[in-house]
Formats: C-alpha cells, sequence, structure tokens
C-alpha cells in the first residue's frame, strides 16, 4: 500500500473560517481507511432554548400572509406552517391580532374569540406532528390601522394622536391611509396591556408553545418606545424609561399569565418604519435589553440596524452586539440575512438563533437547502400578500421537486 496523500493542513485549507473556528473535524479510521466527517455549519448545529431543544438554528419569521378570512385562521395555512416544520425546528406565527381595536391589515388572523382560537388548532397540531416548536406572534398595530378596520368606525388608538402619512404598499403601486388616530387616556392603558395578556393565555389553549410580543416596526408598542412618535407627558412619556413602560408591563402581565419561559419579544429599535424613528437607537435597544432581562424571558429577536424599513437593507454602522451582550437569555437576530451571514453570526457569536422570511417563504425546506448548500428558489413580491390559498403560499417547490 503506498503512502496516503491525506493531511490536515490540506483540509484546513479548503474549509471556511467559521468552521475551523467552531467545529472539530472528527478523524476515524476504519479498516486501514483514513475518512473525514463534514463539519456542520453554524446554522445546523443543535441548540437548547430553555426548556426547547432545537435541532438547528434556523427560525421561520413572523410573516403577515392575509389569508385569515374574517381574522380566522383557515385550513390552507395548516399545509402551510407544516411545509417549513421540521424535528426540532422553531417557527413563529404570523403577526396575531389580539383585539378588535388591534387590526390595520385585512384578512389577518386574531386570537382573541373562542372560534379563533379553535382555527388556530389544526394548525398547531400540524406543526407539532412534525416535530417542531411553534410561539404565537401576538400583535396590535395602534395608529397604522384606519377607521374601517376599527369596531364602529372609530379613530384608531396610539400613543398619540399624530397622524401617519400614507405609505405606498410594498407591491409598489397601491398607497395605503390612515385615520387621525385617538391618543390613549393614561386610564385605558392596563386594558390594552391585558388584551396582551388574554390573547398570550388563548394562544397556549390553542397548543402552542409560546408566545411573542410584537414590539417592532412602528406597531403599538413600538409608537410608546420611540421618541418620534410618543410625545406623551404622563407616566408613560418623555424619559426613556417612561416610554418603556407600556412594553414592560405587557411583558409582565403575559410572563405572569404564561410563565417567562415561554415569551419573546420581537424589537426594531434602530428602523424608522411606519414613520417610527428614535433620537438615540442604541441606547433604547441597550435599555431594553437590560430590562428585559430582570424578567427572565426566554428570548430577545431584534431587528438588524441595516433595516431601517421593513425589505430594505442598507450599510449601517451599529450593531445589535451590545444589545446581545446584555441580554441574559436567548438573542435572535433578523433582517437581510443568508446562509453565509447566518453562518458567520451564530459562528462568532452574535447570535443564538437567525429568523429568515423571505427565504423561508420560498424555499419551506430552508434548513435542507442550507446543509446541502442548495440553490435557493426566488420569492415572488407580487405574490406576498394575495388571497389565494396557494399561489405564492404553499406552491413553492421543495428541493426534490425542482430537481
Amino acid at each position: 500500500m503506498g503512502t496516503s496523500s491525506f493531511s490536515y493542513s490540506t483540509v484546513f485549507s479548503l474549509l471556511p473560517k467559521f468552521q475551523i473556528e467552531k467545529h472539530k473535524i472528527l478523524i476515524c479510521k476504519n479498516m486501514g481507511n483514513t475518512a473525514v466527517e463534514k463539519p456542520q455549519i453554524p446554522l445546523l448545529t443543535p441548540y437548547k432554548m430553555g426548556n426547547f431543544q432545537l435541532s438547528h438554528r434556523i427560525i421561520l419569521a413572523p410573516l403577515t400572509r392575509q389569508r385569515s378570512f374574517n381574522n380566522l385562521p383557515q385550513p390552507h395555512a395548516v399545509l402551510y406552517y407544516s411545509q417549513r416544520a421540521s424535528k426540532g425546528g422553531f417557527m413563529l406565527s404570523e403577526a396575531t391580532v389580539v383585539s378588535d381595536t388591534a387590526q390595520g391589515y385585512p384578512e389577518t388572523p386574531g386570537i382573541w374569540t373562542k372560534e379563533q382560537v379553535e382555527a388556530w388548532k389544526p394548525i398547531v397540531d400540524a406543526v407539532h406532528a412534525k416535530g417542531a416548536v411553534f410561539f404565537c406572534q401576538i400583535w396590535h398595530v395602534g395608529r397604522v390601522s384606519n377607521t374601517g378596520f376599527q369596531p364602529n368606525g372609530q379613530a384608531p388608538i396610539s400613543s398619540t394622536d399624530k397622524e401617519l402619512t400614507p405609505q405606498i404598499r410594498s407591491n409598489g403601486i397601491d398607497v395605503a391611509r390612515f385615520s387621525p388616530p385617538r391618543r390613549l387616556k393614561t386610564e385605558e392603558i392596563p386594558q390594552i396591556v391585558n388584551d396582551f395578556r388574554i390573547a398570550a393565555r388563548n394562544a397556549m389553549e390553542a397548543g402552542f408553545d409560546g408566545i411573542e410580543v410584537h414590539g417592532a416596526h412602528g406597531y403599538l408598542i413600538d409608537q410608546f418606545l420611540k421618541d418620534g412618535v410618543n410625545d406623551r407627558t404622563d407616566q408613560y412619556g418623555g424619559s426613556l424609561e417612561n416610554r418603556c413602560r407600556f412594553a414592560s408591563e405587557i411583558i409582565e402581565a403575559v410572563t405572569a399569565e404564561v410563565g417567562a419561559d415561554r415569551v419573546g419579544i420581537r424589537l426594531s429599535p434602530f428602523a424608522n418604519y411606519m414613520e417610527s424613528g428614535d433620537s438615540d437607537p442604541n441606547t433604547l435597544g441597550l435599555h431594553l435589553a437590560k430590562m428585559l432581562s430582570r424578567y427572565g424571558i426566554l428570548y430577545c429577536h431584534m431587528v438588524e440596524p441595516r433595516m431601517k424599513t421593513v425589505g430594505e437593507r442598507s450599510e449601517c454602522p451599529h450593531s445589535l452586539v451590545p444589545m446581545r451582550r446584555a441580554f441574559k437569555g436567548t438573542f435572535i437576530v433578523a433582517g437581510g440575512y443568508d446562509r453565509e451571514d447566518g453562518n458567520n453570526a451564530v459562528a462568532e457569536d452574535r447570535a443564538d438563533l437567525v429568523a429568515f422570511g423571505r427565504h423561508f417563504l420560498a424555499n419551506p425546506d430552508l434548513p435542507k437547502r442550507f446543509e446541502v448548500n442548495a440553490p435557493l428558489n426566488k420569492y415572488d413580491r407580487n405574490t406576498f400578500y394575495l388571497p389565494d390559498p396557494v399561489v405564492g403560499y404553499t406552491d413553492y417547490p421543495f428541493l426534490d421537486e425542482s430537481a
């Protein structure tokens, strides 16, 4: 037998840097032959999130789909979510409305009525049948609404009475118009906090494993957090602590209801979506990370500073790393990630888990594609919000179908 040409230095030279730093090469000898076991990429390594054992770090981000007619999740959502479920995977539901004052978009699901809870159950069961962990994201849009979505045609509620200017919708054609909001009275705020609490309880009744509070992207909680919107003079406005009080009270209420180990929150301190910007997002994000740690919640899910508006990535000098260091639980990042970027975030300890939106929508088997480094289906933005129960929803092909 000749001398083997195998060399460790050759193997290491062929590996990306993150694989060398984060993973060992396992050498095994079998019947005199030397074999090299291919290292796992960081996104596909297991992770223990509280009491949940995850098999990989690729999360289905919360994606509004506008196919829940009359605020009821529909049977076609069973296929949509189960397609994207994998054993030990972690998934987030689309943003789910907490009350009849919380809606701002057509055909979005709710979780404030018994009928809605029952409609969610078969969807959750289908995800669990695939072995995935499923959290419900609960949502109040605040002033991102109009009287047509509100009970009795009333004004949308907010931290402010400042009106949003019309916005071009994601299709680049339609224009969304918003009614002047009504500033919540101080004594009304506990009722809104209670709406989140009840929604969290209902989500658990529907079978979800936990809940994510939607505190990002210019919706109601963000309207309290950001000094570009919040112009209140009571205990919910002015200082940083006061502006964070509403979010704090919601977290306190939902953790008391379902347990801190089943609660996460999504935040976007750097974003200016829906005219909700802050003059000092670094300080805001750091304060929130420290505040949330005191409640011991399961995770903090933050949107990257480079995503100033939804779907629009730009170069940015800011970083989530200080917030990652300050928060004591699982830290999830989102915002324009691809396979390489996500692997680097985990390898460099900038995140524990990475949420993928558009890529996961267009590739229901995204973890598998990342594993074999297969080409990705291209997403079609024009079909994101169609009411069709199939087109742009459950018709994206799997890898074996593409082949």
